[in-house]
């Protein structure tokens, strides 16, 4: 992990998932141990704003928290609050400055780099969540994907597959012959021929 990824694609990726998300869709549930979309959305919005300040390395008052899963906390103007957090965060994340030192996002000290590949991969995975609660295609690119295992594989591995708390839950088996995405879907926990009418 030696490059740093542009978050970009995988932002504006996720916006144009959430734009697809009907009101009627937030009750149901993700890939993401069966959350109800509309709390995996507060997530996304929670998660952008904390890895934007991480990025800066200017925090509000007040001590810092995990980003919450609660649909009740969504604003009525989510469908705009979280793209423009998006938007922010992939931004934030140009700056070369943003993957050196120290930082902090919820409520954990880690280092700049990490946090970043941290970001990269809430994007891409929660992407994936998102596309498969509302039964959309989802592209990632090769690169982004490569970023994420070059993250998430070491951990899985340290874990001996166990998961790691507060990113993702115990690795899932497919075949060495499975696609790239898939291997990372299933290191985070999640089974890659997961369907929202299968749940």
């Amino acid at each position: 992990m030696t490059s740093t990824p542009d978050l970009g694609p995988a932002a504006r990726r996720m916006a144009g998932l959430l734009a697809d998300v009907s009101d009627s869709q937030l009750a149901g549930p993700t890939p993401n141990g069966g959350m109800p979309l509309g709390a995996l959305i507060d997530h996304v919005g929670g998660f952008a704003l904390a890895f934007t300040w991480a990025a800066a390395k200017d925090f509000p008052d007040g001590p810092s928290q995990p980003p919450s899963a609660d649909a009740a906390r969504l604003a009525p103007d989510w469908r705009v609050r979280v793209p423009e957090r998006l938007d922010a965060l992939a931004a934030a994340w140009r700056s070369a400055e943003a993957w050196q030192g120290m930082t902090r996002a919820g409520g954990v000290d880690l280092p700049g780099d990490q946090a970043g590949f941290v970001a990269m991969n809430e994007l891409v995975v929660h992407g994936w969540d998102v596309s498969r609660a509302i039964g959309r295609p989802y592209d990632a690119g090769a690169d982004e994907i490569e970023a994420c295992l070059a993250f998430v594989g070491p951990a899985v591995e340290q874990s001996g597959g166990q998961g790691v708390p507060g990113l993702f839950g115990p690795a899932v088996e497919v075949g060495d012959e499975a696609p790239a995405l898939d291997r990372l879907i299933a290191m985070t926990g999640r089974d890659p021929s997961w369907t929202a009418d299968r749940g």
